[in-house]
């Protein structure tokens, strides 16, 4: 059946008008941020939003690019266990990348749509503060072994003031996850955690992680297997059993730790699907993984 664009409109009327003056934290990464066409949709969204009443915050990663420029560069990718290696140099093409590139892209795309967008980085008003990951226990060779990850950071405190300042006057902030500890040290911290936390200091309305898959399945080969709505207290044991690994853990420990700090719900959704955001946020039946308390 198709809906009548007037109907759509109403459909959409109590939840515009539930969002209104709220703040909704959006996290961007993965492919989503290599298809121009899916990145211009979302930034469109974005934009609508802004004109709603609704102030959105973007959080971006970048990591695919970050490994694309390294090669460029000659400097081999490190990983150990799924975790980048951070050393001096690939620091310094990580803040290159995600501050220099991507966040600018971002900026552009909204002016282009009309909006006000303003790039800023974890370190900019002392916005993320974090502090050196202790060395992780992996396993190398069937050993064993505690690996220093060199400059990623974990987040120990966000200010939000400066948030609260640029958004309050019509401004999109465009957060890259580089953050800073107090004595002025530089980290890379993982952009679904950093979304995570500043939901969390914001009391964010919801908290919207954009990837490329279609939320948390029970069964990866099947699409039909979507979990729908999972429950803070469900995470531990879909952790266990396998449901929820890879790079699904760091989004859904985002998730947790924004709704157990008063964000009302958390979603994981395809960033893929033409116009996510707004199917999401103005429609009865939403997309995506929920997660709530």
């Amino acid at each position: 059946m198709v809906l009548r664009r007037e109907n759509i409109l109403i459909e959409a009327l109590p939840y515009i008008r539930e969002f209104h003056k709220s703040i909704l934290v959006i996290k961007v990464g993965g492919k989503a941020l290599i298809d121009p066409q899916t990145m211009d949709e979302i930034v469109q969204d974005v934009v609508l939003l802004r004109y709603v009443g609704v102030h959105p915050i973007i959080v971006h990663g970048g990591g695919s690019e970050i490994t694309q420029k390294m090669e460029q560069m000659g400097k081999k990718p490190e990983f150990v266990a799924g975790l980048r290696v951070t050393d001096d140099e690939t620091l310094e093409i990580a803040q290159m990348v995600l501050v220099g590139n991507v966040n600018h892209k971002l900026v552009s795309l909204i002016g282009k749509h009309g909006g006000k967008g303003i790039g800023l980085s974890g370190k900019d008003g002392g916005l993320i503060i974090a502090k050196k990951k202790d060395p992780q226990k992996v396993f190398v060779g069937g050993e064993e072994q505690d690996v220093d990850l060199g400059w990623v950071g974990d987040v120990r405190n966000i200010n939000p003031e400066l948030l609260y300042l640029v958004s309050e006057n019509g401004y999109i902030p465009v957060i890259s996850p580089i953050a800073m500890d107090e004595t002025g040290n530089s980290f890379n911290v993982n952009a679904d955690i950093a979304a995570g936390y500043i939901a969390a200091a914001l009391k964010a309305k919801k908290l919207i992680m954009l990837t490329d898959v279609l939320g948390v399945l029970r069964d990866q080969s099947d699409r039909k297997s979507l979990i729908s709505q999972i429950h803070v207290d469900e995470v531990s044991r879909l952790e266990k059993d396998g449901t929820i690994k890879g790079g699904m853990i760091p989004k859904i420990e985002a998730c947790v730790k924004a709704v157990e700090s008063g964000v009302e719900k958390a979603h994981i959704i395809n960033a893929r699907v033409q116009h996510s955001i707004l199917l999401e946020l103005f429609t009865d039946e939403g997309i995506g993984s929920m997660v709530y308390r």
